[in-house]
């Protein structure tokens, strides 16, 4: 019995070592199928797809964000805002002192009514020399009909004084009165001379009182300007930020205030390796993904793309004519608007990190078209 229990045990053995064979085979053989479709899985996906998305991180919430200084100088009287504040596209945010440059107004308004005033008083001043040319114009004419009598009388009576019948004295005295009327007929021409270019010249003045007024007006228009630039108001809606101006500080002009960023206007700049451009198009999806969100995916749209890298447009640009050049992979900066609703935007505030990732499929055809054009 012994012996055929050992034979039988010796019959089971390699049964089940070939069982345990093939299960082995089969779960390796399982393991093989799996890992070929999931690689034909990956390899059919990255290239109808994988391959189109071309992604980032370095990428940055951004927004035109405005720069509030002041255009006069003078001393802060108040600060109607405070850091962080939301304010209305036209609300007040710091007042000046006004009162010298409303004293410059009030000058200037006191040029203007002096100036006029002076100008009237010479418009009186014409009519009066209006008068004086009149005048002198009338004496001009005696004295014009007192010469004509005066020669008159000398024709007459030179014949009459050569010929004995009248003394030579009476012609004499008639000669000397011409004379007179003569030298009165010029100092009356002189006169209506004289009285005229007086008349020119206040004509002249008023040109002149007019000039200063024009000027005095232009004064005062700079004044009122000045007045209402001591009132800064916000040029767009947003928010507050940076805010450094304090009561009864001084101010010169050009100095940095505060900033107003539009949060409501906020877009994302991502740039790009110029190896990733070549399908970029403006229109194109993005899907955005920040810190702040991160089990939310934000769409956007691909608004424009710089006409430069971001080398070119730095203060101190490359300079590539050297024997030290070394080629460096550029990054192109490209703009993408926002696709999210009110709620989310709130959350976004320029400087945030981003990973954009840009759907690039619906460029394909062009690129196919430009590479055979090239050919």
């Amino acid at each position: 019995m012994k012996d055929i229990s050992e034979a039988v045990e010796g019959d089971n053995a390699p049964a089940a070592g070939s069982r345990s064979n093939r299960k082995l085979r089969l779960f390796i053989l399982a393991a093989v199928i799996v890992a070929v479709l999931a690689g034909a899985w990956w390899y059919y996906r990255y290239v109808t797809y994988g391959q189109y998305m071309q992604s980032t991180d370095n990428a940055y919430v951004a927004a035109d964000s405005v720069v509030v200084s002041s255009k006069v100088a003078g001393y802060v009287d108040a600060v109607l805002v405070s850091e962080n504040q939301q304010v209305a596209r036209g609300e007040a945010l710091v007042q000046l002192d006004l009162r010298d440059y409303r004293a410059q107004a009030a000058q200037a308004r006191a040029q203007i009514a002096a100036t006029v005033a002076g100008a009237d008083t010479i418009r009186s001043q014409v009519s009066e020399q209006n008068a004086a040319i009149r005048q002198a114009r009338a004496q001009l004419a005696v004295a014009r009909a007192t010469l004509d009598l005066a020669n008159k009388q000398v024709n007459r009576y030179r014949p009459l004084a050569a010929s004995g019948a009248e003394p030579r004295e009476k012609l004499d005295q008639y000669v000397t009165q011409a004379q007179q009327a003569g030298a009165d007929l010029a100092s009356a021409r002189a006169a209506v001379a004289a009285a005229t270019g007086r008349r020119a010249t206040l004509f002249e003045q008023i040109e002149q009182t007019r000039a200063q007024a024009d000027a005095a007006r232009a004064q005062l228009d700079v004044a009122d300007i000045n007045v209402s630039s001591t009132r800064l108001e916000a040029s767009r809606a947003g928010r507050i930020g940076d805010l450094s101006v304090r009561v009864g500080q001084f101010v010169q002009p050009g100095q940095r205030l505060m900033t107003l960023v539009p949060v409501s206007q906020i877009y994302v700049t991502a740039n790009f390796k110029e190896t990733q451009v070549g399908l970029v198009r403006p229109g194109q999806p993005v899907r955005l993904e920040v810190d702040a969100l991160p089990d939310g995916k934000i769409a956007g749209t691909v608004d424009s793309i710089s006409p430069g890298t971001g080398a070119e447009f730095s203060i101190l640009p490359p300079e590539n004519a050297t024997g030290n050049f070394t080629k460096i992979v550029q990054r192109i900066p490209v703009r993408i608007s926002i696709d999210a609703a009110p709620e989310v935007r709130r959350l976004l505030v320029p400087g945030m990190s981003v990973v954009a990732t840009i759907d690039t499929r619906g460029a394909v055809g062009e690129l196919e078209e430009i590479s055979s054009a090239a050919e």
